[in-house]
C-alpha cells in the first residue's frame, strides 16, 4: 500500500499546475512559469512531478473516462444522463468530450512545461538521475496523454513546447502514424530512465514504461496494417515488451479479484500505473469519480449520484450462464469478477455500510445488500461496485462528499498477460501457444472459471479483456485498436450491443442464487450506431472556433531526423 505522504507533498507544487485559461492548449497557464528557485533540490523536483499523477488528469477522470470509456463502448449504460455517449452519438458540445480533450492537453502542457523548467533551472543539489527520472516521468505522462488523444480524434497536434506555440502561426494537426511514433519514443526514453522499483510509492517505473510499450505496439500493429493483417513487427514488439514485465518487474496477479478493488488496495503488487488520489480539502486531488458511480447517498458521502448507471445487457450477456434463454430462465455465473464490478440484487458487500428504514423510517446501518426491485418495476439496474468503497467509516475516516481517497488503475499486469496472449495470437484465427494460454488462463482462473482449453481465438481475449476491466475506461480504447485494422467488425460489436433498459430479479431475498433478466418494453432506444462518420470524437466546438488551423489536413510530424 502507498505512503500518502508523498503525493500530498505534491500539493506544495500545486501553482506549477492549477488553473488552466482557455487557451490551455496553446500554452500552459501563466502561474506554472514559476521561480527558478522552485528546483533546488531532489525533493523539490520529485514534488514538482507529483501533480502529474493526480490533478492533471482530473477532467478526464471525473466523468469522461467512464463515459466515454464504458458508456461510448457499450459495458455500462445509463438510462437517463449522459445519453449522447450511450447512443454513439457523442458530438462537438457533449460535456464529456470537451472534458476529456482539455485534461489530455493539461497533461501534454504539464508535461513539457515541467520538461521545460528543469532544463532550466535544476540547481547543482539536483542529481542527474533524479532529473532524468522526472523528465521520465513527465514523457511517460505526455505519451499517455497523446495515446488517448490519438485515439479519440485520429490526428492532433504533438506540441512539445508550449511557449514556442505562442509564436506561431497556429496549430497544425499531425497524422495518426506521427502521433504514435512521438507515443512510442516517449515511452522507450521513460523505461530507459525510470528505475526497476519505485523511487517513492506509486511512481512510475521502467516495467510501467514497458507495460505501455507492449499496449502501445498492439496498437501501432493495427495502425499500420496493411490490408487488414496487423504489421508483425509490432507485434512482436508488443510480445517481447509483455514477456519482459511479467519474467522481471517481480509483478503478481492479487490472488482475489476482489480485493483489488477493496479500499486501501493502492498501489498493490498487482498493479502498475495508477493515477494516486489522496483524502484533502483540496478538490483536485482527491478522487471525485466515486461520488459520480456510486448508486446512492445510502452507501455515500452526501452524493451517490450513479443511480442511473448500471452494466448493459449487453455486459451482462459476457459473463458465461447469467442470462439465460434471453433473460426468462434463472441464471447465474461463476465469475467472481461480476460481484466486484457490478451489484445484483442480493448481493452482499459487508465492507460498506448502507443505510436501511423500516416501515416508520427508522434508520439503522448494515453491510450492503444490494436490493430487490420492487415486484411492478419494469426497470432496475446493476449498479456499479468497482471503485466504490463507502462511507467515510469504511474506509478508516478518509471520506466525505466528493473527496475519496482510492486510486484509478491505468495499468495492471492482468492486461500485459493477455496483450502477450493477443500479440502471439497476432493474424492468426486462433493459437494453441502454450504462454499464450498459460497467461490468459492466469487471468480467467483467477474470475472462479475453469481453465480455458480451447484454442484462443481474437474473440475469446477480447471478452475476457471487457470483463476484466469493465468500468476501468479501457473497453473503448479495445475497440478502436480493433478499428484501425478491421473497422467493420468494430462497428459490427458496437451496433449489436443492447443498450437499454431491463429489469434483474433474484429467484429469493437474502442469498439469491439466481437471478432473471426482462427487457423493458416501452424503452425503445436500445441500439447504437457506429460508423465511419462516428466513430472518431469530433474536437470540441469551443477549441475548433479558437484554433481554425485544426481544420487543415494533418501532415508528418518532423522528428529531427
Amino acid at each position: 500500500m502507498k505512503n500518502k505522504y508523498i503525493f500530498i507533498t505534491g500539493i506544495m507544487a500545486l501553482s506549477l499546475f492549477s488553473g488552466c485559461e482557455k487557451e490551455y492548449l496553446e500554452r500552459p497557464p501563466l502561474d506554472t512559469l514559476v521561480d527558478a528557485n522552485f528546483f533546488k533540490n531532489n525533493e523539490q523536483v520529485l514534488a514538482a512531478s507529483a501533480p502529474l499523477y493526480s490533478v492533471v488528469w482530473k477532467d478526464y477522470v471525473d466523468k469522461a473516462s467512464w463515459a466515454l470509456g464504458d458508456l461510448r463502448a457499450g459495458t455500462t449504460f445509463r438510462a437517463w444522463g449522459d445519453r449522447d455517449n450511450v447512443l454513439f452519438n457523442t458530438t462537438a458540445v457533449s460535456t464529456a468530450n470537451s472534458e476529456a480533450y482539455r485534461a489530455f492537453f493539461i497533461v501534454v502542457g504539464q508535461s513539457n512545461t515541467l520538461i521545460q523548467n528543469l532544463n532550466r533551472y535544476a540547481g547543482p543539489e539536483v542529481s542527474e538521475a533524479v532529473k532524468n527520472h522526472a523528465i521520465a516521468e513527465a514523457r511517460f505522462m505526455r505519451a499517455t496523454a497523446y495515446s488517448y488523444l490519438v485515439s479519440n480524434y485520429g490526428p492532433v497536434p504533438i506540441i512539445e513546447n508550449n511557449l514556442e506555440l505562442l509564436n506561431s502561426g497556429g496549430l497544425t494537426r499531425n497524422t495518426v502514424e506521427s502521433v504514435w511514433e512521438f507515443i512510442t519514443r516517449d515511452y522507450i526514453f521513460a523505461a530507459e530512465n525510470l528505475p526497476a522499483t519505485p523511487v517513492q510509492p506509486g511512481r512510475v517505473t521502467r516495467w510501467s514504461a514497458e507495460g505501455m510499450l507492449a499496449r502501445t505496439y498492439l496498437t501501432r500493429a493495427g495502425v499500420e496494417a496493411s490490408g487488414g493483417v496487423r504489421k508483425q513487427e509490432h507485434l512482436d514488439k508488443a510480445k517481447q515488451y509483455a514477456e519482459s514485465v511479467i519474467a522481471g518487474s517481480g509483478k503478481m496477479l492479487l490472488p482475489n479479484y476482489a480485493d483489488l478493488f477493496r479500499y486501501p488496495y493502492d498501489n498493490n503488487n498487482e498493479s502498475l500505473f495508477e493515477q494516486q488520489w489522496v483524502f484533502t480539502t483540496n478538490y483536485g486531488y482527491a478522487n471525485t469519480m466515486v461520488s459520480q458511480i456510486t448508486f446512492s447517498n445510502d452507501i455515500a458521502n452526501g452524493d451517490g449520484w450513479g443511480g442511473d448507471l448500471g452494466a448493459s445487457w449487453w455486459m451482462l450477456s459476457l459473463y458465461d450462464g447469467l442470462i439465460q434463454d434471453n433473460g426468462a430462465r434463472p441464471g447465474f455465473t461463476l465469475d467472481q469478477r461480476l460481484k466486484a464490478s457490478y451489484m445484483l440484487p442480493g448481493f452482499h458487500y459487508p465492507e460498506i455500510s448502507q443505510t436501511v428504514r423500516d416501515s416508520d423510517g427508522k434508520e439503522t446501518e448494515q453491510g450492503l445488500v444490494f436490493p430487490a426491485p420492487a415486484a411492478t418495476a419494469d426497470q432496475s439496474f446493476a449498479s456499479i461496485k468497482k471503485y466504490v468503497v463507502g462511507k467515510a467509516k469504511d474506509v478508516g475516516g478518509q471520506a466525505m462528499q466528493q473527496r475519496y481517497p482510492n486510486n484509478t488503475y491505468m495499468l495492471r499486469l492482468a492486461e500485459i498477460y493477455l496483450i502477450y496472449a493477443e500479440a502471439v495470437l497476432g493474424n492468426s484465427a486462433s493459437t494453441t501457444d502454450v504462454l499464450a494460454v498459460e497467461f490468459f488462463n492466469k487471468v480467467h482462473q483467477r474470475a472462479g472459471l475453469p481453465a480455458f482449453e480451447d484454442p484462443l481465438t481474437w474473440d475469446d481475449i477480447f471478452e475476457e479483456r471487457i470483463k476484466e476491466f469493465a468500468m476501468e475506461g479501457l473497453a473503448w480504447y479495445d475497440l478502436v485498436r480493433l478499428h484501425y485494422y478491421n473497422p467493420q467488425k468494430a462497428y459490427d460489436i458496437i451496433n449489436n450491443q443492447d443498450r437499454g433498459l431491463f429489469v434483474v430479479k433474484p429467484n429469493r431475498m437474502p442469498n439469491p442464487t439466481a437471478w432473471t433478466f426482462t427487457k423493458t418494453e416501452w424503452f425503445a432506444d436500445r441500439t447504437a450506431n457506429a460508423n465511419s462518420g462516428n466513430f472518431e470524437l469530433p474536437i470540441p466546438a469551443a477549441e475548433a472556433s479558437q484554433a481554425p488551423s485544426l481544420r487543415a489536413d494533418p501532415v508528418p510530424y518532423d522528428f529531427g531526423g
